[in-house]
């Protein structure tokens, strides 16, 4: 059995950790700091970091894989189309690596970055920056079609599985998502929730498909609720979902 855990990281990041206990052995998801995975690994003698598994390229991602790597000879797995420190084995779309003996699907997911990969297990997605807890990553690199795809990939993985996004953004996005969805009740009651939740310190995540199914704005441009928000917003009329979703990253810049 993996026990998952996170390590945080920067302000607001999560470094999140897999422990395998029959080996010993564990792994780390975008490391962008090496510090809090080496005062782990020095807090609990006798464990091995053996893989290090990366989404995209920024540097609160990958700052620190150079120095685990050294530290620690793990294999490092990222993006075939971005350029990763210490990287062992470039992934595409639809490859499939093992790790901890556990089988991870790779699905590429454009937006963020447009190399942007994440990892999927049976109940447990690794998305990195593109899907947030109610929210979505900023369009650095690509474009609202295609984060508005890479999104549906993923909102099309099994309504349980959990999330495990990077940033502590959660209560941010719910009062976004609270302005565009006023009359919402899962939402309300997501950000009454998630608002004690920050006042006593507690992180937000993991989240589950269902639940941002439910609260996040952006799996819902199909929504009428969301359409006819954005529209009136903008004085236009968003035909797809694709363009309700530009029109709504779009408003969550500047909110």
């Amino acid at each position: 059995m993996i026990q998952i855990s996170a390590l945080p990281a920067f302000t607001d990041n999560y470094i999140w950790l897999l422990q395998d206990h029959s080996t010993q052995r564990c792994a780390v998801v975008d490391p962008g700091d090496a510090a809090p995975v080496q005062a782990w690994l020095a807090a609990h003698p006798g464990w091995v970091l053996s893989d290090i598994l990366i989404t995209h390229h920024h540097h609160d991602h990958v700052g620190g894989v150079e120095r685990l790597k050294k530290a620690t000879d793990a294999t490092v797995y990222g993006p075939a189309s971005e350029s990763i420190p210490a990287r062992d084995v470039a992934l595409k779309d639809n490859d499939r690596i093992s790790v901890l003996g556990w089988d991870f699907d790779v699905i590429q997911v454009p937006g963020h970055t447009l190399g942007h990969i994440a990892f999927y297990h049976q109940g447990h997605l690794f998305c990195g920056d593109t899907l947030f807890a109610a929210g979505c990553g900023r369009l650095f690199e690509g474009t609202p079609e295609q984060m508005h795809h890479s999104l549906s990939r993923l909102a099309a993985l099994p309504e349980d599985t959990l999330v495990y996004c990077t940033h502590e953004y959660t209560l941010s996005n719910l009062k976004f998502a609270a302005a565009v969805e006023p009359n919402n009740p899962d939402t309300l009651e997501r950000l009454a929730k998630v608002t004690r939740q920050r006042d006593a310190e507690i992180m937000t995540l993991p989240s589950t498909l269902a639940l941002e199914k439910l609260t996040n704005p952006f799996l819902r441009t199909g929504e009428t609720s969301v359409k006819e928000k954005v529209d009136e917003r903008n004085g236009t009329d968003n035909r797809a979902p694709s363009a309700v979703f530009a029109a709504l990253r779009a408003w969550k810049d500047t909110f």
